[in-house]
């Protein structure tokens, strides 16, 4: 009697433990389903998701770059401004205020670090060059926590020449166009051949291109449409007519008598 029990509890154990797994593993593969489901339905409702996450890192890079390198018409940041030649900065330090210095890029590029050398700092931004004042300060201070800010730089500017009042260079501190330009300048003198205003724009460090402008003709069609407006470096060049080139060897009467100054 004992033995018939023995062999049927041991049947009903196996029963049940036959019943639990069939119940575990339709429960495991209702759990995945709807994990799936789930993931699913978050994807297409632009979620996160790890078939999402590089579709919208992609979408994200191509509106604009954290690094100040994409395109403002499409949402990115501005170039970041990149330093120069005879740009002066100066170096703040948290903890160490001993150390705080103000600095003038040299004309290789470099700046000189008090007790840490020379540091490379042309075309580099400001954050560029805080980390590589962090690097070179490793050395003498604990964990040097530095701010570096932009106190002078060189701004743009034009150059105006030839027949104008006074000739020089000017801050180039908006848009302006030829003719506001030529203003700034003095305006025209007398010996001016307002026909023939010539722009001078670097293209390399090797070519310029040059475009003339006839802004006696604009001037008086009222046509200031095709005034080109100025950029950094560029050049005005206002030439002499040709009465006042061949006025030293005519006398005054005799002037007067051929040539209209005004056709010029």
């Amino acid at each position: 009697m004992s033995g018939f029990v023995s062999s049927m509890t041991i049947a009903e154990l196996i029963l049940v433990t036959c019943a639990l797994m069939i119940c575990a593993t339709a429960s495991a593969q209702y759990q995945q389903k709807g994990q799936g489901t789930g993931l699913q339905e978050i994807s297409q409702t632009g979620q996160t998701g790890a078939g999402m996450g590089s579709t919208a890192g992609k979408s994200t890079a191509g509106l604009g770059q954290a690094d100040g390198t994409g395109n403002p018409t499409l949402g990115g940041r501005r170039p970041l401004y990149r330093l120069n030649c005879s740009d002066v900065v100066t170096l703040s330090f948290t903890l160490s205020p001993e150390f705080d210095q103000t600095l003038t890029i040299q004309p290789d590029g470099y700046i000189m670090l008090r007790d840490a050398g020379a540091v490379f700092a042309q075309n580099l931004t400001l954050d560029e060059l805080r980390l590589a004042v962090v690097k070179a300060y490793k050395g003498y201070l604990h964990d040097p926590q530095v701010a570096v800010a932009l106190k002078d730089f060189q701004r743009p500017y034009f150059i105006a020449g030839g027949e104008v009042g006074r000739p020089g260079r000017y801050e180039l501190r908006n848009d302006i166009t030829v003719i506001e330009a030529v203003e700034i300048a003095g305006g025209f003198t007398h010996q001016a051949k307002h026909s023939q205003v010539v722009l001078f724009r670097r293209v390399n460090s090797d070519l310029f291109e040059a475009h003339v402008f006839n802004v006696k003709s604009m001037l008086k069609g009222k046509n200031l449409g095709e005034v080109a407006e100025l950029r950094p470096g560029d050049l005005i060049f206002v030439p002499q007519n040709t009465v006042s080139k061949i006025e030293p060897f005519l006398t005054r009467p005799s002037l007067d008598m051929y040539v209209s100054p005004t056709q010029f």
